[in-house]
């Protein structure tokens, strides 16, 4: 089972996160306060992020930078993060800020599925990549 911590301060967001990702292989845990998300995530023992565009005070391409920095310093290898964009002309940023993924909302659950699995795969490979919806 994947661990993945969800950073969302809307409630429709982190309901779809949910209603995508909900099958034995993947346990969730929400955060509201983008600050904590590093720390959470090592302490939950995660497995990926995935963090809304527009969260809080820090907004995504920080929580990835950070999670990045903090991940590596504490010896635990790579953490993949996903970020989910509110526009698709927003993927540079994702990728700019090491983002493994990004996924433009309004989203699939195939397509949520389809990024995270690729998230995965991207931690363990050079580049990012990212799946754009409709």
């Amino acid at each position: 089972m994947r661990r993945i911590v969800v950073v969302a301060d809307v409630p429709w967001v982190r309901n779809e996160v949910h209603a995508s990702l909900t099958a034995p292989d993947y346990e969730l845990v929400d955060l509201a306060d983008p600050e904590r998300t590093a720390a959470v995530a090592i302490a939950e023992h995660a497995d990926a992020v995935i963090v809304d565009m527009q969260v809080g005070s820090m907004g995504a391409m920080a929580v990835a930078r950070d999670v990045r920095d903090v991940v590596r310093r504490s010896g635990r290898g790579e953490l993949p993060v996903v970020i989910l964009l509110d526009r698709a002309a927003d993927a540079f940023l994702a990728k700019r800020a090491g983002a493994a993924a990004w996924l433009a909302k309004p989203f699939t659950a195939y397509d949520m599925r389809r990024t995270v699995e690729s998230a995965f795969d991207a931690s363990t490979a050079v580049g990012a990549s990212s799946v754009e919806s409709e």
